[in-house]
């Protein structure tokens, strides 16, 4: 019978708190690579580094990443494509119409990492993918195809339910993608995107291309089921 954690931490406290410490150092790695990644780009980010914020020697980070590469990959598959099994599942179990699915979708979206650091390795990507092939590919398999198989499903759900009208399918997933990319451009640019003199309020701009989108894809009188 293996003995309780609670009993082990009271008869040998700092074993039990070396213990969690080491259950801890992934997590503390990922969270440190996703810093320093984001700030400073991939090409210059040093393992070293990555281990010293993290506070655990570099050797120690190799223990866990054999490399900076596989631990780029790591870094992307814990903040973004890890995700989409959760949200598919969303996607199963949305009962509302298309319309609302697609705003849910686009607000969700910028919750759950357009506001937050994970969406700085979408322009880390645009910005280093062609110096680096296997991570640009790598990230295309993890993010960019599965993302966008889900919006395809998305519009695919819209047309088979006569909200949609017919499009292209495939070109008008973009229409959706656009807005995404263009804010994660603006939080991690310095926000050089827009003019300065006027403020943008991400939610209000998701908000407005959101209709802009459901406007176009709008059934209209004439279309052919």
């Amino acid at each position: 019978m293996p003995t309780p954690r609670s009993f082990v931490d009271k008869i040998c406290p700092v074993r039990a708190k070396r213990e969690r410490r080491k259950e801890a150092r992934p997590g503390e790695l990922l969270a440190a690579a996703l810093d320093l990644f984001v700030e400073k780009g991939f090409a210059a980010t040093r393992s070293e580094e990555v281990a010293a914020r993290a506070g655990v020697s570099k050797g120690t980070l190799f223990l866990y990443f054999p490399s900076k590469e596989e631990l780029f990959k790591a870094v992307v598959m814990e903040s973004l494509g890890g995700r989409f099994n959760e949200w598919n599942a969303e996607f199963e179990a949305f009962e509302g119409t298309s319309a609302e699915m697609l705003r849910y979708c686009m607000n969700v979206w910028w919750e759950r990492v357009g506001m937050t650091k994970a969406s700085g390795l979408t322009k880390l990507m645009m910005c280093e993918g062609s110096n680096f092939p296997e991570l640009a590919e790598f990230y295309r398999r993890e993010v960019v195809r599965p993302g966008h198989d889900l919006l395809r499903r998305i519009l695919q759900r819209g047309i088979d339910r006569g909200e949609f009208a017919k499009v292209d399918i495939d070109h008008a997933i973009y229409s959706v993608v656009a807005p995404m990319v263009f804010l994660m451009l603006w939080k991690h640019s310095a926000m050089v995107c827009v003019d300065g003199a006027a403020t943008l309020d991400p939610e209000k701009y998701l908000a407005t291309q959101a209709e802009t989108v459901l406007y176009g894809l709008t059934v209209r009188p004439g279309d052919k089921a």
